[in-house]
């Protein structure tokens, strides 16, 4: 078990000639290491849409123009996001062949491959989760008959898992309904500031002792990139790390800390996050504009959601329903409704979600969409703008990230792609160098 490939550094910049080497390279050491030929039947899980930025789809065709025939299947790995539409898989896959795309069902595809101990759960979790955790995948994964698995996606910031991909791609983005309830809740119990950024935490902790006990069987080959936002040219990848241990995640890990991570020298009054509508169409996913900015934002300040794409606020029905009765209350109500609500009570990843995306009595929340009114945002605690005054106001189109003021002298600092970094201020209780 060990790193097959690894190119990357702050200044490097990686296209589809790197995506391809990285693939070729790593496949064939793969399948040597083995003892095995050259892979006839491959699985790719990629993300969704929402995380099109990981340029997990060009990779996607990368191991599609090598391998050919040979590359059976493609899963994203949804997680409990809604299934991608054809507008969606083509911007993210291009001519990628659809016959080749199946669908994760987190409620009915699953298998559990078993239990992370409790005893290893309430140490990771320092005692504050006391339950085994159930280990599970989609069955395509434990039962498809395949010699060779490509977990593709990008290491950066993330609120439940501190830094994202890795593990998480299986246990969660092919997960099933108990695992990622469980996941979300304790990670969120333990508090998302005290995780994201971090590779090492408790769920990470979790998620890599069920890899090492249940998914040794399979031949899961991890293709993880690291993606920095710049000003000149959006996206850049910056490196490409390629293995099958926990030893590929922490190297892609140190890289995205340096590239993703943004230590602002004092803590703005008012921060305006802009969302792509192309991928943010709930407040579910939608809210990275809270959980990447609230450790950067000044108490008593404001977090101003400029959100288009957003008209609705849950994946699916039933958690739409909840996130509209509950709201983003303070953490200790949603802890308290969790106990007191069986919908909630049920439903553990969407008490997390409202907690995650809480301002807790810290800060405020103008959010700004382009298809939910104002008294639907109200009625989730959220104070409501309107979406046209506030791209006029702080002059979305073209802006680039940093400090700025409006015509009337307010200061503002600004986000133009949230889900590629954190932000934090030097003097919050939880930043780091």
């Amino acid at each position: 078990m060990t790193v097959y490939y690894r190119v990357g550094g702050p200044n490097h910049v990686l296209g589809m000639p790197d995506y391809l080497d990285a693939l070729r390279v790593s496949i064939d050491a793969f399948s040597k290491a083995r003892g095995q030929a050259d892979p006839q039947r491959v699985l790719a899980i990629p993300p969704d849409h929402t995380r099109m930025d990981s340029q997990a789809g060009p990779i996607t065709r990368a191991a599609w123009q090598l391998l050919g025939n040979r590359l059976k299947d493609v899963m994203p790995a949804l997680g409990t996001h809604e299934a991608m539409k054809e507008p969606e898989l083509q911007k993210m896959f291009g001519d990628l062949p659809r016959d080749l795309i199946r669908v994760h069902r987190f409620r009915t595809d699953v298998d559990t491959l078993g239990y992370v101990d409790q005893e290893f759960v309430t140490k990771a979790t320092e005692g504050i989760y006391n339950k085994p955790w159930p280990a599970q995948v989609n069955r395509i994964i434990s039962q498809g008959g395949h010699d060779l698995i490509l977990s593709i996606g990008q290491v950066v910031p993330h609120e439940v898992i501190g830094m994202a991909n890795y593990t998480k791609n299986i246990f969660v983005g092919t997960g099933g309904n108990a695992g990622i309830d469980d996941s979300h809740y304790l990670s969120a119990l333990y508090g998302c500031e005290r995780i994201m950024g971090r590779c090492d935490n408790p769920l990470r902790r979790i998620l890599n002792r069920g890899a090492e006990m249940f998914l040794t069987p399979y031949p899961i080959l991890y293709v993880l990139t690291v993606v920095e936002s710049t000003v000149d040219s959006g996206p850049v990848v910056r490196g490409i790390f390629v293995g099958d241990d926990h030893s590929v995640f922490f190297e892609a890990g140190e890289l995205s800390a340096k590239v993703n991570c943004f230590r602002l020298d004092r803590a703005p009054k008012k921060l305006v996050v802009w969302m792509d509508p192309a991928k943010y169409k709930k407040t579910w996913v939608g809210n990275k504009a809270i959980y990447r900015t609230r450790m950067a934002v000044a108490d008593g300040g404001t977090i101003v959601v400029v959100a288009p794409g957003v008209d609705r606020f849950g994946e699916h029905a039933e958690g739409d329903l909840l996130i509209r009765e509950h709201g983003y209350r303070t953490t200790q109500e949603i802890l308290d409704r969790t106990r007191t609500h069986e919908g909630l009570g049920k439903n553990l990843s969407i008490a997390a979600h409202l907690i995650h995306g809480s301002p807790d009595g810290r800060f405020e929340v103008e959010y700004c969409p382009g298809g939910l009114s104002k008294e639907e945002i109200e009625g989730v605690c959220f104070r409501y703008g309107d979406c046209q005054k506030a791209m006029d106001r702080y002059r979305i189109d073209g802006l680039q990230d940093g400090w700025h003021t409006t015509s009337d002298g307010e200061e503002y600092y600004f986000v133009r792609n949230p889900g590629l970094g954190l932000w934090m201020h030097r003097g919050h209780k939880h930043a780091f160098e």
